[in-house]
């Protein structure tokens, strides 16, 4: 059965880190290019970052490049968004994706 399973959200004071994780199955993960994509509230879906397979060649969009790092796990057929120095403009549902499939998202709040 094909999943994306998002984890690690939470709520954290503007300055933070969070590290998100999203568990894959039901594909060939390794030779698939994978996502993150971000949706605010009341916002279209934002895609933020993308690593290839097996390059993993990384691409970031300008809000959240030099601060977001992905990272990828083949063996264990994960995936990571390493979020630092967070701003309240970072709140929002956060999926991985396949971009044609999608997980549940996980909610990440910025807020003093």
């Amino acid at each position: 059965q094909l999943y994306f399973r998002e984890s690690g959200g939470g709520s954290v004071f503007p300055g933070g880190s969070l590290r998100l994780s999203c568990a894959a199955s039901g594909f060939s993960f390794n030779t698939h290019t994978l996502y993150w994509y971000r949706q605010a509230p009341g916002k279209e879906r934002e895609w933020i970052a993308t690593i290839t397979s097996p390059s993993q060649s990384k691409s970031y969009a300008p809000s959240v490049n030099g601060r977001f790092a992905i990272s990828r796990d083949n063996a264990r057929q994960m995936v990571y968004l390493q979020m630092n120095n967070l701003k309240p403009e970072d709140t929002a549902v956060y999926y991985c994706t396949d971009e044609d499939n999608w997980g549940q998202g996980t909610q990440v709040t910025v807020s003093s």
